[in-house]
């Protein structure tokens, strides 16, 4: 379930303070090509992290596959609309956590996880710096994060700037009908590198 009409949750005065737009409203063709990415992982038991989880889509699909799941979001909404989605779906809810990237302090958050994944969050410049910062936080030393990404601008740079950090990328094509067209996702694999881990 998501909301019908996104455009209709604007808030200016969100917009005026940090451009925050309602990205998070709609069901994207990455989070599409996540999902589905997510049920073929081995995933059960492991303490995994959504970025920027919108309605959960990839959240429901890591829990469904027995993940202790993590959905974070800028936005307080997304994590309702995710814990519901979870609940109507399989009768249970993940841990929702608001997460702004810019903050420094991630808490019990810290190296916590074995997998990291989001769905086409690389939409603004700002989020490549950010992003490949938040990673290498948030994994255990032998874990790994899927990005799922539409092949928008900003993209590349965040494969740069991850490999910058001592990951290793590889990258599978997916692609996923929306509406009356054919989407192509490319879900990335990031992994550390092993120089890196030593």
């Amino acid at each position: 379930m998501h909301p019908v009409a996104a455009d209709e949750l604007l808030d200016e005065e969100e917009f005026a303070r940090d451009e925050r737009l309602p990205y998070w409203a709609e069901l994207w063709p990455s989070a599409t090509a996540l999902a589905r990415r997510l049920a073929r992982e081995e995933v059960a038991d492991k303490r995994v992290i959504e970025l920027g989880c919108g309605v959960g889509l990839p959240t429901v699909v890591a829990l469904d596959r027995g993940a202790r799941a993590v959905a974070t979001d800028h936005y307080e909404a997304a994590l309702d609309f995710a814990a519901y989605n979870a609940r109507a779906n399989l009768g249970r809810e993940p841990e929702t956590r608001l997460l702004d990237w810019r903050t420094p302090g991630l808490g019990d958050l810290e190296g916590a996880f074995d997998l990291v994944y989001a769905a086409d969050v690389l939409y603004e410049r700002g989020n490549v710096a950010l992003l490949a910062d938040l990673i290498p936080r948030l994994l255990k030393p032998e874990a790994r994060a899927l990005i799922a990404d539409p092949r928008r601008a900003p993209a590349p740079s965040f494969l740069r700037e991850i490999e910058r950090r001592g990951f290793r990328v590889s990258t599978e094509e997916a692609v996923v009908v929306a509406g009356d067209r054919d989407v192509t996702v490319l879900v990335h694999e990031v992994r550390r590198g092993e120089e890196s881990l030593r």
